[in-house]
């Protein structure tokens, strides 16, 4: 307790005073000091009763003090609302000491308590701290009016109180700005390690709802259609905002007005919020004072951070105090966005490598086209995904087709083009488009694309060599697909145009090489009827000549009789040879009978005894059977001159789409295309004509040929039903 003061009142006055300061200087804590100071005051004015209390933000007086020397006094924590006229509310709005020296002249509610009490007279004096008013210290007495000077000598004790709450304050913003600074570095470390961006935005709302004191704290997220939508919740007192909740911007709400004014904002009285916002948080939370803080990623507005109280409005600076947090959610969104980039970018170089690959190996291009198609929708994060091709009859035909649920477009669907959706605008424009709002759509097409759920599409055209082919699309479910989708998606459209391409160019060069060996089979034919119905028939016709005169010889002439009888003979023989060259260019056998009988003629001439097993019983076209049996010739020629082979085997088959060669010796192998066997000339007949040729020959183990012949002419490219070309391009090609 302090001390009496003394007889002399300025030594009592120093020595309170002095005690006081004893205690500010020895850092004693506010509500010690509080005590002390109302005590040594209201004993040096010779008062009853003194008080000191804290102005709040809400109009209202806290006692944070008291002291008595006559019984109960007002108790610490005792609020009462500022009004009406008495020496608290006055003091509060002169910002100057005040009496009132017959309260029974007093109102408003600290009036009234101040009566309840018994008390007559008050003086009251401004307690400032760093030149704010920050409250007032009054005393009071029972008897009547407070002596003349009552006012100077409180406010003596003001100046130490102002002193201890600075000293308080600084201490409290210390501890303050290190817990902050703990918080902010824990996040930071999160940051750092690359933590989730969910982890690291829900440690961002507790650390902040804890440091600011707040009952609860949300991060949300802006979405493209004006609501906001929460990412991170906490909640000192309760359940948290849902995860996940959505609702749409409007009205007056700290949401909104961060929204459309890209900077903080604060509502301090509930009332007067309004939307539907505002209504929820009614009433899930009944929040009396909110502040939000924008959260801004790479200069764009990406969301908003929010603390709300229950008590009442939220301190002066908790804006500031709250964009330091705001600053790490924004950093870690961005690495999260980056992370999410950077592994978007590798599986996009991935998918396309993956399509690359098939497109090198020459793959068929409705192999690529299924994978592109697939890659593509897969990679966008699409529900479906179409490669259609434009046809000569104002029709798209799908081409490939994938689904993420399973259920795809079919393969070979033809649909008139017309109206507004993907197909149609892309031949109409030659260039991207995309479709937000599938119920905008129309045409025979988008009726089929809304039967499959599709609410938004982006498409990309496939140009092969400077004309439209066709487009790919992706479609998805649930909403519009997301800007850039047409850049990424382009990126597949034109390995699939390198594809097709590929493959018409390959169709082209086979179809050129098919002619080039008809020709040449249709000139050894016409060279070999020439040679019998020309010169054959011609010698044929002067070794009868010859005949003739050699036997109307006369019988004294026989010498001349011998040299006719030579003459024939060679001629016999040149017609001999002549017949062996025309049967060697086109065998007549082969025209008349087909391939069984040609073969067999083939394995009774040869020098290696050769076993035949021919299962073809019809005729199959002239270009495959002369190849096939040229193909057996060379075979069975290589055996015979460099196999050393004992015997040979010959089986024919066909499948009703191609014919089947199977050659096969027991010599002693290492056959190979380079040594002039004639096998690179067998493998480029195979090859025109749009088969394949496999020679397996392993040194000591014999020789094997398996040729296959497809039984219909090579064409156009081996694409999916409907894929004529679209018109106009025909003539292009």
């Amino acid at each position: 307790m302090p001390r009496p003061a003394g007889n002399d009142p300025a030594t009592g006055e120093q020595a309170a005073l002095r005690r006081v300061a004893t205690l500010v200087a020895g850092g004693a804590l506010a509500h010690e000091v509080f005590a002390t100071v109302t005590e040594e005051a209201g004993r040096l004015v010779g008062a009853e009763y003194a008080m000191m209390a804290r102005y709040d933000p809400d109009g209202a007086r806290t006692v944070v003090g008291t002291w008595s020397s006559t019984g109960p006094t007002f108790r610490v924590g005792t609020r009462a609302m500022l009004g009406g006229r008495n020496v608290s509310t006055m003091v509060f709005q002169t910002r100057r000491a005040a009496r009132i020296d017959q309260h029974d002249n007093s109102s408003g509610p600290v009036g009234d308590d101040v009566r309840e009490l018994g008390f007559r007279a008050g003086v009251g004096v401004p307690v400032y701290v760093e030149g704010a008013l920050w409250g007032v210290m009054t005393v009071g007495s029972k008897r009547g009016p407070l002596p003349p000077g009552t006012e100077a000598r409180l406010a003596r004790f003001t100046g130490l109180a102002a002193t201890a709450i600075a000293n308080a304050q600084a201490r409290v913003e210390l501890r303050g700005f290190a817990e902050e600074q703990a918080a902010l570095r824990r996040v930071a470390t999160l940051v750092a390690m690359a933590a989730s961006p969910e982890e690291v935005l829900a440690a961002i709302n507790e650390e902040a709802g804890r440091l600011l004191g707040t009952n609860y704290t949300v991060m949300a997220r802006y979405d493209p259609d004006e609501s906001r939508t929460i990412v991170a919740a906490w909640s000192s007192t309760g359940p948290a905002f849902p995860l996940g909740h959505r609702m749409p911007l409007g009205g007056r709400n700290v949401p909104t007005l961060v929204f459309q004014t890209h900077r903080p904002a604060r509502i301090d009285d509930r009332e007067e919020a309004s939307g539907p916002i505002a209504e929820v948080v009614r009433e899930m939370v009944d929040l009396r004072g909110t502040v939000g803080v924008p959260v801004s990623v790479e200069g764009r507005l990406w969301g908003v951070m929010i603390v709300g109280s229950r008590a009442g409005p939220l301190p002066a600076g908790t804006e500031e105090r709250l964009a330091g947090f705001t600053e790490l959610a924004a950093t870690a969104i961005a690495n999260a966005s980056a992370r999410v980039q950077l592994r978007g970018f590798a599986e996009e170089q991935a998918a396309l490598r993956r399509v690359a690959t098939l497109v090198a190996r020459a793959a068929p291009p409705e192999e690529v086209l299924t994978a592109v198609t697939e890659e593509a929708g897969r990679l966008l994060h699409a529900d479906y995904a179409t490669t259609n091709r434009y046809g000569p009859d104002g029709a798209a035909t799908t081409v490939a087709a994938w689904s993420r649920t399973g259920a795809a477009f079919v393969v070979g669907t033809r649909a008139e083009l017309g109206g507004r959706n993907m197909q149609t605008m892309i031949f109409q424009t030659h260039q991207p488009a995309r479709i937000d709002d599938y119920a905008s759509a129309s045409g025979s097409i988008a009726i089929a694309s809304r039967e499959f759920g599709l609410r938004a599409a982006v498409g990309v055209p496939i140009s092969v060599e400077g004309r439209l082919w066709g487009v790919m699309m992706v479609g998805c479910r649930t909403g519009p697909l997301p800007a850039g989708t047409e850049a990424r998606l382009a990126g597949f459209t034109e390995l699939a145009g390198t594809a097709i391409a590929n493959a018409e160019a390959q169709a082209a060069l086979t179809a050129s090489r098919a002619r080039i060996v008809a020709t040449a089979d249709a000139t050894r034919r016409r060279i070999e009827r020439n040679l019998h119905d020309g010169a054959q028939q011609r010698l044929v016709s002067l070794a009868l000549d010859l005949r003739a005169a050699e036997a109307t010889t006369p019988p004294g002439a026989g010498g001349l009789a011998q040299q006719l009888d030579q003459l024939a003979a060679g001629l016999d023989g040149v017609l001999d040879e002549l017949r062996e060259i025309a049967r060697g260019l086109h065998p007549a056998i082969l025209a008349d009978g087909g391939l069984p009988p040609a073969l067999k003629t083939l394995a009774r001439r040869s020098a290696v005894p050769a076993h035949l097993d021919i299962q073809v019983a019809r005729r199959l076209p002239e270009p495959v059977e002369t190849a096939a049996y040229y193909t057996v010739a060379e075979a069975l020629t290589n055996t015979a001159k460099h196999a050393r082979a004992t015997t040979a085997r010959i089986q024919v088959t066909e499948d009703g789409h191609h014919l089947h060669l199977h050659v096969r010796d027991n010599g002693t192998g290492g056959a190979t295309y380079s040594h002039g066997s004639g096998l690179v000339g067998l493998k480029d007949r195979a090859e025109a004509l749009g088969g394949h040729l496999e020679l397996h020959s392993p040194p000591g183990q014999g020789t094997t040929l398996n040729i296959t012949l497809p039984l219909a002419s090579p064409a156009e490219p081996a694409l999916p039903p409907g894929t004529a070309d679209p018109p106009g391009n025909a003539d292009r090609r």
